[in-house]
């Protein structure tokens, strides 16, 4: 593995959530709206975050106001992620991962040319897969 990440997921105020943890913390924000992207999205959710990445040294926090069709439920709402430097080893740990769990999205291609997977393992954690395609 390549980098394990939190993801932090808000119900509409990730901007705000985004702009306090990086006054507190410092670091490089990057962020792309749903309006940025391929996703179908009603138009008053173009301004919401799809991701966001706060980058201090080797850390990454991963930030998201979420598909606007889920309801977020405090607690519930990290999930891990992991970026993966080989494409065999993300399928491997995903399906091992998977294992007596719920796989809630399936290892697909992606408009952000990665592979990308997600899935809730059987104790209830919430993981993300990533393998960054090659151009």
């Amino acid at each position: 593995m390549d980098l394990i990440s939190p993801y932090l997921i808000f119900q509409g105020n990730c901007e705000e959530a985004v702009n306090f943890y990086h006054h507190c913390l410092g670091g490089e924000l990057a962020i792309k709206r749903f309006g940025d992207t391929e996703m179908p999205v009603d138009e008053d959710y173009k301004d919401k975050i799809m991701h966001a990445e706060l980058s201090i040294g080797d850390l990454k926090i991963m930030f998201s106001d979420g598909a606007p069709h889920k309801k977020i439920t405090v607690g519930d709402n990290i999930q891990i992620n992991l970026h993966f430097e080989s494409e065999d080893h993300m399928e491997k740990v995903f399906n091992n991962l998977a294992k007596g769990g719920k796989v809630t999205m399936p290892i697909d291609v992606t408009f952000w040319n990665a592979k990308f997977g997600m899935l809730e393992d059987k104790f209830g954690i919430k993981w993300m897969v990533n393998y960054s395609l090659k151009p």
